[in-house]
């Protein structure tokens, strides 16, 4: 068993991870010594780096959740996997295509505003950002 100092340390976490996650229900309450502290088993240690991993990837916490219940319920198949990373590819796709047309709109702007750096005039304001 190990406390939560030993636990963030080895999975380089914050302390303050474990209590959110504990609080949300990522994982279960660890059991806890006669004076209070938590005591985390090498199970709970398993599931902190698997979720820790998760995240890594980019899956929200909601997501990791459902990962988490289909794990617990012996139903995480392959077919579950794929469709949900299938799903976060495709969240991702989109967001970069969103960035691209913002980039896209961004460019023309940025030329506007180098165009005058050297303006006659240096009170001169940037209208490059109004509507008209």
């Amino acid at each position: 068993m190990f406390q939560v100092g030993e636990v963030s340390r080895r999975l380089e976490l914050n302390p303050q991870t474990l209590y959110f996650y504990e609080r949300i229900g990522l994982i279960p309450p660890p059991q806890r010594t006669v004076s209070g502290y938590r005591l985390y088993s090498e199970q709970d240690i398993n599931r902190i780096a698997f979720i820790t991993r998760v995240k890594s990837l980019g899956l929200s916490l909601d997501e990791i959740q459902d990962i988490l219940a289909l794990k617990d319920g012996k139903e995480l198949t392959c077919q579950a996997v794929y469709y949900r990373l299938n799903q976060k590819v495709q969240d991702i796709q989109d967001h970069i295509q969103k960035l691209q047309t913002l980039h896209d709109e961004l460019l023309p702007l940025l030329e506007q505003c180098h165009n005058n750096f050297d303006h006659p005039d240096p009170t001169h304001q940037c209208i490059v950002l109004d509507n008209d």
